[in-house]
């Protein structure tokens, strides 16, 4: 019994050891399988890892423009301000009987504000009595010219008959002697009296004079409106003094004509050039986002100004503000028109400058053109003559072509910045153009989330 249970334990052991190995080479082979399966899919992945993000050929209209920004400003403002120094004592009344304030309307000649006159006032009475002391003294000289007057004609004829009797018995000389005098006095007498009338009209008019300065003085103490528009800005407040010294002080700022406005624009020294009375421009405000406004080059200023080595112009818009919408002082965003085409082909600029690494071209089996001409994505038209392109206009686009994609090279004409116009017999409206790529497996948000998220493996290789 022992031997043959010894046997029966040996036979279970050999079997049990037949079947580990079996399943153990099974086991082997099917890993084996995965690994090359893994591999293969791996491989495959490796060489399909790029997708192409696509975007069609529009037709429609282009145009290309010079931006710059500027401010919108009234065509014609008026500066109000003060010729006497004073305390304001009151505000005026608008058209609709409401005190002067931002925005009122005023005709020529409103009354704007009230400056404290008493001293002016004072200087008016003043004035006025040195005027009338001045008239008075005119009739004086004049009474005093009359006596005069009627002295020489009596020290005439006493001179008269003083010559005919002569010096004799009837007459001693020393009475000839004065009557010649009392003529030749009374004569000098007359003279002074003249002189004296002369100076005193002269002082009544230097008196006048006086009296009208004052009284234009007292005038100014009243602010009124030169002209008719509308208040834009008020500067001061009542109980406020102004001082008046080597410049007028300035307190209200008019708009004559708020339907007309301007637009002043800073252009930059390298766009000037393309700037000219009576060129096309559309603008907008941020008051009113979706609302674009035109208007036409009035003049450009040539006082340039430098900020920081950047020379600009001023560039003055006039633009059509019949609606009343635009607001002074907005700030606006300028489009100058250059040129536009109307029903052209149109690519995204990123169609134009996209282009693919030359490796990934050769390890999709596929020969690409200008692989070796050193430039990424050029084909040998597009490279060997890139000044050609430059000069011309010629670009390069990539189309899908089954699993890779193919250039075409292409007529490039205007450009918006965004979109560029393009002219060749291949491209149609409609087609797809390659505008980047991404990862297969990715969604765009993600691919283009960062570009420096790490991918360690593309095309085939580390990176």
């Amino acid at each position: 019994m022992g031997r043959a249970a010894a046997g029966r334990v040996r036979e279970h052991g050999d079997l049990h050891m037949k079947r580990f190995f079996r399943y153990g080479i099974i086991g082997l082979v099917v890993l084996a399988v995965v690994v090359v399966a893994v591999s293969w899919m791996l491989h495959r992945g490796d060489r399909q890892t790029v997708q192409y993000r696509t975007a069609p050929v529009k037709r429609g209209d282009l145009a290309s423009t010079i931006g710059a920004t500027g401010t919108v400003e009234p065509e014609e403002v008026v500066d109000v301000g003060a010729q006497v120094a004073g305390r304001i004592v009151s505000f005026g009344k608008d058209q609709s009987g409401k005190t002067i304030d931002y925005g009122s309307v005023v005709e020529t000649g409103s009354v704007l504000a009230q400056i404290d006159d008493a001293l002016y006032a004072a200087d008016v009475g003043s004035a006025r009595a040195q005027v009338e002391e001045a008239r008075a003294a005119v009739v004086r000289a004049e009474a005093d010219l009359t006596q005069y007057e009627a002295k020489l004609f009596q020290a005439e004829r006493d001179w008269a008959r003083a010559k005919k009797l002569g010096p004799s018995e009837a007459l001693s000389q020393s009475d000839f002697d004065a009557a010649q005098s009392a003529y030749e006095v009374a004569r000098a007498n007359v003279g002074v009296g003249k002189a004296a009338i002369a100076q005193a009209r002269s002082t009544v008019v230097q008196a006048e004079a006086v009296l009208k300065r004052a009284q234009q003085n007292l005038d100014y103490c009243t602010i009124i409106s030169p002209v008719r528009g509308v208040i834009i800005d008020r500067r001061v407040n009542i109980g406020q003094t102004v001082v008046s010294s080597l410049n007028a002080p300035s307190l209200f700022l008019i708009a004559k004509d708020l339907k007309r406005m301007q637009v002043w624009i800073a252009v930059n020294e390298a766009d000037i050039g393309n700037i000219h009375p009576g060129q096309p421009v559309n603008f907008t405000v941020d008051a009113y986002p979706g609302e674009a406004f035109q208007g036409e080059v009035g003049k450009i200023r040539l006082n340039a100004t430098m900020t920081q080595n950047v020379v600009t112009y001023t560039v003055e818009v006039i633009t059509d503000n019949s609606s009343g919408k635009l607001l002074p002082y907005l700030t606006a965003n300028a489009k100058f028109l250059l040129n536009e085409r109307h029903d052209v082909l149109m690519v995204p600029n990123a169609a134009l400058r996209w282009g693919r690494d030359s490796e990934q071209a050769a390890g999709e089996g596929k020969d690409k053109p200008g692989a070796g001409s050193g430039g990424k994505g050029v084909p040998p038209q597009a490279a060997a003559g890139e000044s050609e392109q430059k000069e011309y206009g010629r670009g390069v686009v990539w189309v899908p072509d089954g699993p890779s994609v193919k250039p075409l090279v292409v007529r490039v004409g205007l450009s918006d910045g965004n979109m560029s116009e393009v002219r060749s017999e291949e491209l149609k409206e409609g087609m797809q153009v390659v505008v980047g790529e991404q990862p297969r497996g990715t969604s765009g948000a993600q691919s283009a989330s960062s570009p420096f998220t790490p991918q360690l493996f593309r095309g085939g290789r580390p990176h």
